[in-house]
């Protein structure tokens, strides 16, 4: 089975955090890009269409996690989110899955559940990009008189 990269975004302002995750996830294949606060990462994302996954602090100064995910889900829906969260942050994560993220980990994460959680969320956009792109051509045929 061939392994298609995820394209994740990193969020985090703990710049060595970001920095090692980075390279974990490079290490696997993954196209990994950095970001340390919420400004930096809508940025990022406004210039790299590619992106699939924001793996996303919640604790951050500035714009936080749950500022940010609200920002990228007005101007990128299909971007799928994975909230981090440090202890006694759960209810947070949970309200950010609410506004529209994927799910949620607790920091330190398990890095194998990461990874998984990363696939599975670049497959639920696949899935939906999919959607989109079928329910554009049923349209199209609409208009042009036909309809298979």
């Amino acid at each position: 089975m061939v392994r298609i990269p995820v394209s994740v975004l990193v969020v985090d302002d703990e710049k060595d955090f970001v920095e090692m995750f980075s390279l974990r996830l490079a290490e696997l294949g993954q196209k990994v890009r950095g970001a340390h606060s919420g400004r930096e990462a809508l940025e990022v994302l406004k210039k790299h269409d590619d992106i699939d996954v924001v793996v996303l602090d919640i604790k951050m100064p500035g714009m936080d996690g749950i500022e940010t995910l609200q920002e990228i889900k007005k101007r990128h829906p299909l971007v799928e989110v994975i909230m981090l969260t440090g202890h006694g942050t759960v209810n947070t994560a949970v309200e950010g899955m609410k506004i529209g993220a994927y799910d949620y980990l607790n920091k330190p994460a398990d890095f194998m559940e990461i990874t998984a959680k990363l696939e599975a969320a670049r497959q639920r956009k696949a899935d939906q990009e999919e959607r989109i792109r079928k329910a554009e051509a049923r349209s199209l045929m609409r208009r042009g008189g036909e309809l298979y």
